[in-house]
């Protein structure tokens, strides 16, 4: 059946201006990282795209590893991309990344100009493209000069790869540093995404928000969700089947008896300011402006319509704040706590 975009679909999204650039994103952005692979359901794909978009999430993040295997969350969106939004191409924010393992050998990762550029090739031709519009350095490379990297992102931008350029789990230190570079060779860093949520605020401590405000280069955050410990699923505890049950997805030991009373309290708390746990967690990292864009996951269209709704409230009282801070404690709920 033929895809038809619902008319009204920026009447309730917000946009957010990205830094000091002329780029707007939505408040909550679609990230592909998981349910993408090529062990998903296409039409469940296809059906978490369509919400997206009938809801105003015009931005869709990918990477070039993103899958399983590596490659196929790109091969996936680009027959999403043929099949149902082959004229709404311009207006789609699609963004890719590279830094971690791609391929064998020397050159399959990290931030050499022989990768980067090779892989931003890859993934254009997985998604069936001639440009992504924003393209980041996923990770920062400490064997590369930071002058190779930034360098590559620039002739990406130059040779017509991408729009824009950003930057993923670079500390604040590292982004001023790649910014600095980036002014010089005239093109200027837009994004930074890092990990960053109620139960992991490292962020906070490194004073990246700042320098991010500072450089005016804007933010987009990924697990805000906490890979979904942050929402209703595990009040209860790990359920069998459920993603959390699979080993590697993330520490089941964050799931226990401390943290279940916590995120028990924290969902008391949602529910009084008529949230969902999972909306007042992506409305927390959205408050006062801090971030550009919250990246959600989903593994069904429900998901992504109850994330979406987070953006009717974004205000919080100085005692919500202070009850948050109170039960969401990194110390009993670890989550990226070395990013």
């Amino acid at each position: 059946m033929t895809y038809t975009p619902a008319e009204n679909r920026y009447d309730s999204m917000v946009y957010n201006r990205c830094g000091n650039s002329g780029l707007k994103l939505p408040a909550i952005s679609l990230g592909l990282w998981h349910n993408f692979g090529g062990d998903a359901n296409h039409d469940n794909k296809r059906a978490i795209c369509q919400t997206a978009f009938d809801l105003g999430i015009t931005h869709f993040d990918l990477a070039n590893n993103y899958g399983p295997p590596p490659g196929s969350a790109e091969h996936a969106f680009g027959s999403i991309l043929a099949e149902d939004f082959k004229g709404y191409r311009d207006e789609m924010i699609i963004s890719s990344k590279a830094g971690y393992n791609m391929w064998d050998g020397p050159y399959g990762e990290w931030g050499s100009r022989k990768y980067l550029i090779a892989s931003c090739d890859q993934s254009l031709k997985r998604l069936g493209l001639d440009y992504v519009d924003i393209f980041y350095s996923h990770r920062f490379d400490p064997d590369t000069p930071l002058e190779e990297t930034m360098g590559a992102l620039d002739h990406i931008v130059r040779s017509g790869r991408a729009l824009y350029v950003g930057i993923s789990n670079y500390n604040s230190e590292q982004t001023r540093k790649a910014a600095a570079i980036l002014n010089d060779l005239g093109t200027p860093l837009v994004i930074n995404q890092p990990s960053y949520s109620m139960v992991n605020r490292w962020v906070e401590r490194d004073g990246l928000k700042e320098t991010l405000k500072d450089l005016g280069v804007g933010s987009i955050c990924f697990s805000p969700l906490a890979q979904g410990l942050l929402t209703d699923r595990y009040l209860d505890g790990i359920q069998e089947g459920s993603r959390g049950s699979r080993p590697g997805f993330f520490n089941q030991k964050m799931v226990n008896e401390n943290s279940q009373a916590a995120l028990g309290k924290l969902n008391d708390l949602a529910q009084s300011r008529g949230q969902t746990l999972a909306q007042m967690a992506l409305a927390w990292v959205l408050r006062n402006g801090g971030i550009t864009s919250a990246l959600i996951g989903a593994s069904r269209p429900q998901q992504v319509i109850d994330c979406a709704a987070a953006i009717k409230n974004l205000s919080f009282t100085e005692a919500e704040l202070a009850e948050i801070d109170a039960l969401a404690d990194e110390d009993k709920i670890k989550l990226w706590a070395n990013s």
